[in-house]
């Protein structure tokens, strides 16, 4: 099925709203729905459209992002589950400020 097909096929089958944002899609701006793949492969177009849903650009832009960001991110494992990942503690010495104060109260 060619990407005109399984958009014309979504647009039959779903209604013009974004499946993410809620946002409503008519006349000029249907041009900015677009069918989004759930399962990534966009030659997976069975006809029932379970494998679709109608994404504003935005939206869609967000959900493709997300999936090249997590590929970035390192896995949270046994090996890096115990690694500190910063290097700043902004509450390092609270603890000695706090009781520092609660000294100087009592005296």
């Amino acid at each position: 099925m060619k990407k005109l097909d399984y958009r014309n096929q979504a647009l039959k089958l779903f209604p013009w709203v974004c499946g993410k944002c809620g946002r409503d899609f008519s006349g000029k701006n249907l041009r900015e729905l677009t069918v989004h793949h759930k399962d990534h492969n966009y030659r997976n177009n069975p006809p029932d459209g379970s494998n679709w849903e109608l994404l504003c650009i935005y939206c869609h832009d967000n959900e493709h992002s997300r999936n090249l960001d997590a590929e970035w991110l390192p896995s949270l494992d046994s090996e890096t589950e115990n690694t500190v990942t910063t290097t700043h503690s902004p509450f390092k010495n609270l603890n000695t400020l706090v009781q520092g104060g609660e000294k100087k109260k009592k005296e």
